[in-house]
């Protein structure tokens, strides 16, 4: 499973700092074979502490990770929604994304230019979110044009259902509201998601300090991670074995970038999953909702069109029995069928034809 998110802010706010310390995480690209590596993307491995606690127990070869891709995407500026700088090339690569993670400068450098000249967190936002606003807008009414004259033609309850979606996600837009945030039921935000919209992409911010108090930001609906990116990259550069060290030193329980990678995946609205034997204990990433079959199906799409049935044991189940064959004895190993929904932590044999 492929899934990115995409780095976006305006120019020197440190996007692509964060994306360098990022990738000095990244992880051997041929564990992922079905992601394809570009200059500007990085596969970055999600840090899980279950995963050698299994190992252990398991007495595994190896671990793999799950991981998730990020993009530097180029900066935006005022405009690029009507083509200013690199505008039509960054929409259409956010277009490309799954999720967005915003980088907004709190930081002070005489040295690096702010490109409105001054430090002003909630104004940087509203740049980038109008921006974002702006070239939905174009595009609901483009296709709102369309629909309006297919309705018109007689067209059938599906156009009209659309003219009416559409309508609405207008209105918001117009008043400057996120189509994430138009009061949309269920049957129309299906609707709208065919539309590949900007601003339905779910979003976290980061909040790039220099070390001092962070300036008030206002974000009530997405989460925002305060990082100091440059203390992060000199972290991230460090071998990894005396990363941990340093960030204890520094106080911390964890480097910002891993509660960043955290909270992208989360963002992204996945959950893990394990496999784990002597072979190797394994991270896999499925949609939260998905079924036993369509999580088989992430190791192989044959154990999906094949799939009878899976046993499943919590990871904490696992963890207390010791050992696999412990936990079949003390009943904790499960068997579920093709209707089981997947929970994050569930260790999983899957049975298919």
């Amino acid at each position: 499973m492929s899934l990115s998110i995409g780095i976006v802010g305006l120019p020197n706010v440190g996007k692509s700092t964060l994306f360098n310390a990022l990738t000095k995480k990244q992880v051997d690209a041929s564990n992922y074979p079905f992601c394809t590596i570009e200059p500007n993307v990085g596969i970055v491995k999600v840090p899980d502490e279950r995963l050698l606690k299994m190992s252990n127990l398991s007495k595994s070869e190896k671990i793999i990770n799950t991981a998730i891709e990020f993009v530097d995407i180029a900066g935006i500026v005022k405009d690029a929604h009507a083509g200013e700088g690199l505008g039509n090339k960054f929409l259409a690569n956010i277009r490309e994304c799954d999720a967005i993670c915003e980088v907004v400068r709190n930081f002070h450098n005489d040295n690096i230019v702010h490109v409105d000249g001054k430090i002003d967190p909630n104004a940087d936002k509203e740049t980038i979110n109008m921006e974002l606003i702006f070239a939905d807008l174009t595009t609901v009414e483009k296709r709102l044009d369309k629909t309006t004259k297919d309705a018109k033609a007689g067209a059938n309850k599906d156009i009209i259902k659309l003219k009416e979606v559409l309508e609405k996600l207008q209105a918001g837009l117009n008043k400057g509201v996120a189509a994430r945030d138009v009061s949309l039921n269920d049957d129309e935000a299906l609707i709208s998601k065919d539309l590949n919209l900007l601003t339905t992409k779910p979003i976290l911010y980061v909040l790039n300090t220099d070390g001092d108090e962070a300036a008030e930001f206002n974000e009530n609906s997405a989460e925002v991670i305060k990082l100091n990116i440059k203390l992060e990259q000199e972290i991230a550069s460090l071998p990894e074995d005396e990363q941990a060290e340093y960030v204890k030193e520094l106080g911390l329980d964890e480097s910002g970038l891993d509660k960043l990678v955290r909270a992208a995946y989360k963002t992204l609205n996945l959950i893990t999953y394990f496999t784990t034997g002597q072979i190797e204990t394994r991270a896999w990433t499925v949609k939260e909702g998905s079924t036993a079959p369509q999580a088989a199906g992430v190791i192989h799409t044959d154990f999906e069109k094949g799939f009878i049935r899976a046993e499943v044991m919590n990871y904490n189940d696992f963890i207390s029995a010791g050992s696999e064959a412990k936990a079949r004895e003390l009943g904790t190993l499960r068997t579920e069928g093709k209707s089981y929904i997947m929970k994050d932590g569930d260790i999983c044999h899957f049975l298919f034809n």
